[in-house]
């Protein structure tokens, strides 16, 4: 651990922080909402205010931590008032000037600091605004390092008002002197509220030079429609009355010499001097201070694209109708088609879109319902005193009849819809996090059942989305574990019978349910987070058979099949040429397959993958084809080698010519581009002979072998090899 070392002026800075009177307990400066509202805009536990002593730290506001102080040699704080900026620490365990530094191996465990000083005018850094985290953080952006600032702005601020208040009571001699190098406006007036001194800073700040403003009544800055009161108050005072001001800071507005407006400070001393009262009064212009105020505020309240409330209001209303005991209705709304406007348009022409949204969802509430947007293109509404679903229905359909109607961008119609999810409380829980949660697994099922479409909350949502979890779970322990295997189904040649390549089929050989076959884990695999791990894994395995098996048959090719989530990588093409360089199998060794559904999610981050991949030499296999939505343009778009005919237009082809006629035209269209055929579930000769007599060149199915391990492929292939010889 490395302590901060102290300043080359530490006795000048010390000097500085005695000027605030800040330690001795009897200050009036409330600094507490500022850390308090630092925690909820950056998302933190710690907030302080630290004013640094010769030898420990004092902690002149605090959230989150119990103690009042700390000795100086373990404060981060001591390190920040010796940067020109604000002092990050991403992660305290890494950095050597902290690893083992009590704070961060004991109670408060801090991971994560951001410290601004804070400095008088004469520069001198008497301590620090921070925020702490006890998690580690990849820095300060640069809109959260402006956040800050301004927030140590405020603090300054405060500050300074309190070390002129401090400077007024010790007499008029001492005030005007530090008034004439203060950046404030600093005033003095006698009993009779006439000017007697007038700093530059008030020269700066009202418009009026020192020799017009002397003399004059104080209403010279006072705006015209509350003058009259303050010299009778002054008198008042004066005259031993009880002071309402004196001693305070208060916030007024006060009048320029055009007459404009602006909102002040002002913190007012009154000392006497040869038997008479004197008043000064220490003024700041917070225009500036109040804009920063606002900006915040609405930083932490509202969404900056749409002006919606955010989810920390959506939470508040929901938490503020639970402890009223009123039933309520959540709505959570997901944009459909969204992703296609960004993609197409552009990220400006989404954000316009989503301002629409936003506007619609308005009109289809009532006053006291809260539309909040939550990030992306997912939104939320609260509708206080809403028990019955019949109304909240009705709602729904409004907004997705309202956000279905076109939005206009730059001059062309845009078309997206929504899916609707609808949950009650008390009915589907009591805490925010349950009833946002239920009705998040109601939007999914709508877009499960087809999107664009509204759907009420129900238990055994959460019981399938539970036990969806719990299954994620146990694939994760699989592969960890080596639980996956792949079996290989045998690819033959219609013509002589040759064996020209297998495919790769994933199993799960589960310690307790045995074998499973894909039907029974896919779907999860390829709804989850798994997607992407398993499927390298999958091509790894393959390739590196498929390394082994070439050695008994040279040029037989290895088909994988492709998840949905490796294309959204963005880095298949890489990965694919990584995976045959370890394995050391030509590209022409590999045959990739996707569905045709995949295309259709996919389409426009798959072309430059697949082409990129073709180039190289990988072949490119459409399979389960004419069992989606696919257009036959796909066919001409792709870098397609090989169509692969479902098992569905197969089982039937001997007895229903109308399956007979699509084998046959899909032959004759994949033949005419210069794609290859394969087709799946030949199970007898007879279908062999009809796609034989179709022109289709290959098959694959039971009639020439089932789906089976590697051990047992080996035997499998010499014997094929000793048919043909």
């Amino acid at each position: 651990m490395r302590s901060a070392p102290h300043l080359f002026n530490e006795d000048d800075r010390l000097a500085a922080l005695a000027e605030y009177d800040l330690l001795s307990g009897t200050d009036d400066v409330n600094l507490d909402e500022i850390v308090r509202f630092a925690t909820r805009l950056f998302d933190v536990p710690i907030a302080l205010v630290s004013l640094v002593e010769r030898d420990s730290q004092f902690f002149k506001a605090r959230v989150g931590l119990d103690v009042c102080g700390t000795d100086r040699a373990v404060s981060f704080c001591a390190h920040a008032i010796a940067q020109d900026d604000i002092f990050v620490v991403p992660d305290a365990t890494l950095d050597v000037r902290f690893a083992t530094n009590p704070l961060v191996t004991g109670d408060p465990l801090i991971r994560f600091y951001a410290g601004v000083p804070l400095r008088a005018p004469s520069g001198h850094a008497i301590g620090s605004f921070c925020i702490i985290d006890r998690r580690p953080r990849n820095g300060l952006g640069d809109r959260e390092r402006d956040d800050l600032r301004s927030l140590a702005d405020i603090v300054v601020d405060r500050l300074e008002m309190r070390r002129l208040a401090v400077a007024g009571a010790i007499g008029q001699s001492r005030f005007e002197n530090i008034a004439a190098t203060s950046p404030d406006g600093i005033i003095c007036a006698d009993s009779e509220g006439r000017i007697t001194f007038f700093n530059a800073g008030c020269e700066r700040l009202f418009g009026f030079r020192s020799e017009q403003a002397i003399g004059s009544s104080l209403d010279l800055i006072v705006p015209e429609r509350m003058r009259g009161g303050h010299g009778g108050g002054l008198k008042r005072v004066a005259a031993g009355g009880a002071p309402r001001l004196v001693g305070k800071t208060v916030e007024l507005e006060a009048a320029h010499q055009d007459g404009t407006e602006f909102p002040i400070e002002l913190s007012l001393s009154m000392w006497k001097e040869g038997g008479q009262a004197s008043f000064g009064a220490i003024i700041r212009d917070i225009s500036e201070r109040r804009a920063n105020e606002e900006r915040l505020f609405k930083l932490a309240h509202r969404d900056s694209l749409t002006d919606l409330p955010n989810r920390a209001v959506l939470l508040s209303r929901i938490a503020d109708c639970a402890k009223a005991e009123e039933p309520i209705a959540i709505l959570m709304i997901d944009l459909d088609g969204f992703k296609n406007v960004n993609d197409t348009l552009g990220h400006t022409a989404g954000d316009r879109v989503l301002r629409q949204v936003a506007q619609r969802l308005l009109q289809c509430v009532r006053s006291i319902d809260t539309v909040a947007r939550l990030g992306g293109d997912e939104f939320a509404v609260v509708m206080p005193g809403r028990p019955d679903g019949e109304t909240v229905a009705h709602e729904a359909d409004c907004m997705i009849a309202a956000i279905g109607a076109p939005c206009v961008v730059d001059g062309q119609a845009v078309h997206i819809g929504a899916s609707i999810g609808m949950a009650f409380s008390p009915k589907d829980g009591l805490y925010a996090e349950d009833l946002l949660s239920a009705a998040d697994l109601a939007m999914y099922q709508a877009k499960n059942e087809g999107r664009n479409c509204r759907r009420f909350f129900a238990p055994r949502l959460r019981d399938a989305a539970i036990s969806r979890r719990a299954f994620e779970s146990e694939l994760r322990r699989a592969l960890e574990r080596n639980e996956f295997e792949l079996h290989y189904q045998p690819q033959v040649r219609i013509s002589d019978r040759r064996l020209l390549g297998v495919e790769a089929l994933l199993r799960w050989r589960h310690p307790e349910h045995g074998l499973l076959t894909p039907d029974r884990f896919l779907p999860t695999i390829e709804n989850g987070l798994l997607a992407p791990e398993i499927g390298n894994w999958v091509m790894e395995e393959a390739c590196r058979e498929a390394v082994n098996l070439r050695r008994l048959m040279p040029g037989l090719v290895m088909g994988v099949n492709l998840f949905g989530a490796q294309f959204r990588t963005g880095s298949l093409a890489q990965d694919v040429r990584d995976v045959l360089d370890r394995a050391g199998l030509p590209a022409d060794g590999l045959e990739l397959e996707i569905t045709e559904n995949i295309a259709l999610r996919h389409d426009d981050t798959m072309l430059a993958p697949l082409r990129s991949l073709r180039a190289m030499g990988v072949g490119i296999a459409f399979d389960d084809f004419g069992t989606g939505y696919a257009s036959l343009s796909v066919l001409k778009r792709y870098p397609l080698t090989r169509l692969k005919i479902d098992r569905s237009f197969i089982q039937d082809i001997c007895s229903d010519r109308a399956d007979a006629a699509v084998v046959n035209a899909m032959v004759y269209l994949a033949t005419s581009l210069g794609v290859d055929v394969i087709a799946e579930g030949v199970e007898t000769e007879a279908q062999l002979d009809l796609l034989r007599a179709c022109g289709c060149g290959s098959v694959q199915g039971f009639l020439h072998g089932k789906p089976m391990t590697a051990a047992k492929l080996y035997p499998y292939m010499r014997d094929r090899l000793a048919m043909a010889a």
